[in-house]
């Protein structure tokens, strides 16, 4: 359960923004997370304990703006609390701080690297993650825990999170028809999950290799004198 020292009577989360209200000024802020959540619904699809907001406010102090990051994954929270979905994230309601919080670098920088660092280390938030793709001389991508209070760079690739039960890695990769690096989950093995176009191809996939062997063995039973439509 999370503490805080606030006034007794707070807003619910229909009652304020559910982000800042910024556009967005890159379409990967969007496209990023958004294959992350899509490879969590197959992934996770039987788990109601967790939630994945993208763009969405989360609010810390009812009198304090929401830190609004590109996206973030909550453990141990209803997925869904009813039908309308939920506007915001409002840690006074959900008692729950996101484990893991994801930035990904626009062309206008945001001070992803330094004030964001701090707020989401101040929050308590587990993993923060960074990801640009316009970096030449450093890494891409970065994974950072929070260890005694300070975030640690993570070394590795895929950086593996057993608190989450995921790890997370950039490749190459299609998709929405874009082929380009993305961010994947991957196993603790370091195999990277599929996507959700990538399992309806493995799926055509396996059932055409399933007709194939079904004719194999039809064709192989005529050649010894069997009929197989007339198998009982």
């Amino acid at each position: 359960m999370l503490q805080y020292n606030l006034p007794r009577n707070l807003p619910s989360a229909d009652e304020l923004p559910d982000s800042d209200e910024t556009p967005v000024d890159n379409e990967l802020q969007e496209l990023i997370p958004g294959l992350l959540k899509a490879i969590l619904l197959i992934l996770w699809s039987e788990r109601m304990d967790w939630f994945f907001g993208i763009d969405m406010g989360i609010y810390y102090h009812p009198d304090k703006p929401a830190i609004v990051p590109d996206a973030f994954l909550s453990l141990g929270v209803e997925r869904f609390y009813d039908e309308e979905l939920r506007p915001s994230y409002v840690l006074w309601d959900e008692n729950v701080l996101p484990t893991f919080v994801l930035e990904v670098v626009s062309p206008t920088y945001r001070k992803e690297y330094s004030t964001k660092l701090e707020e989401y280390q101040a929050l308590g938030v587990l993993y923060y993650v960074i990801y640009s793709s316009r970096r030449r001389r450093k890494p891409r991508l970065e994974v950072h825990k929070l260890v005694n209070g300070k975030y640690e760079l993570q070394p590795g690739h895929p950086v593996w999170m057993p608190e989450i039960g995921l790890g997370i890695g950039c490749e190459r990769g299609n998709y929405s028809g874009v082929t380009r690096e993305w961010l994947y989950w991957y196993d603790a093995d370091g195999k990277r999950y599929l996507t959700p176009e990538e399992k309806v191809k493995e799926s055509a996939q396996l059932a055409q290799q399933e007709s194939q062997r079904a004719d194999r063995l039809a064709q192989r039973l005529r050649e010894l004198g069997i009929d197989p439509d007339n198998l009982t």
